[in-house]
């Protein structure tokens, strides 16, 4: 199955496999339905991001639900169904501009920071949210 995962593109520059982290975790394998989540998250979030800062790197995606409890994810993590990714610019003096472009960013469901990292999520089936917490990760 694993091998089967390592070609599929989720949009121009994002793949699966940068969602899933096999080598650390190889049982993390998604569903159907967070493969397409996380579809539209590349296309609505991340790859207008992307134009704005350059490559994006993306620490932490899709979390199966043994390696949510693993990294001591909440129960009711949008990880767990492939609506968020824990993301960095590859360029570090992009960060700002980053956080700047998800507070405004119409499809963003929630925006919480840490030291030069982000999590960001989104919800195909309901209204964004757009809850923003610069600072909450210390």
């Amino acid at each position: 199955m694993k091998e089967n995962l390592n070609n599929v593109k989720l949009s121009q520059h994002f793949s699966l496999t940068e969602f899933l982290n096999l080598g650390k975790y190889p049982e993390n394998i998604p569903t159907m339905q967070a493969v397409v989540n996380m579809t539209y998250g590349c296309h609505l979030l991340l790859e207008p991001a992307r134009l704005l800062v350059g490559p994006i790197i993306i620490n932490c995606g899709f979390r199966c639900e043994a390696v949510n409890r693993q990294v001591g994810g909440v129960k009711n993590s949008q990880h767990l169904i492939g609506q968020a990714a824990d993301i960095r610019p590859k360029d570090p003096a992009q960060f700002t501009k980053l956080v700047d472009f998800f507070r405004n960013w119409q499809y963003t469901d929630q925006l919480l920071t840490g030291s030069g990292w982000l999590h960001i999520s989104w919800t195909p089936f309901a209204p964004p949210r757009h809850y923003v917490r610069v600072g909450y990760y210390k």
